[in-house]
């Protein structure tokens, strides 16, 4: 049984950063995917982005909005995702996702993933 726990969310202004993480435990990252989504009340989850087990190759869906960059780092179990020039419609409730897969791919659609953590939410203020 995988188990991911976000953490790094909190309230922050417009155009401010902040780095979320999600630990993983019951599997190294080298056998699994991990994948960056976000939901809004009453909209669906939206796919950020994911890295690969086998060899951290990433891929951004919407270009990671062109200020999400993903990473991570393998000795903690941790994925990263970086948030920079916060907008008020970033505002959300941010999961990571993992997929049981020794693979060099990853993919951006929740249907693929079975294990969910149970969010960080992000309150972007104007």
């Amino acid at each position: 049984q995988v188990q991911l726990v976000e953490s790094g969310g909190g309230l922050v202004q417009a155009g401010g950063s902040l780095r979320l993480s999600c630990v993983a435990s019951g599997s190294t990252l080298d056998r699994i995917n991990i994948g960056w989504f976000r939901q809004v009340p009453g909209k669906e989850r939206e796919a950020l982005s994911c890295v690969a087990s086998v060899d951290g190759s990433i891929r951004y869906a919407n270009d990671g909005l062109g200020r999400f960059t993903i990473s991570r780092d393998s000795s903690r179990n941790t994925v990263y995702l970086q948030l920079n020039n916060l907008k008020p419609e970033d505002t959300a409730v941010y999961y990571c996702a993992a997929e049981r897969n020794y693979a060099s791919v990853c993919y951006t659609h929740r249907d693929v993933y079975g294990y969910w953590g149970q969010g960080t939410r992000v309150t972007v203020s104007s």
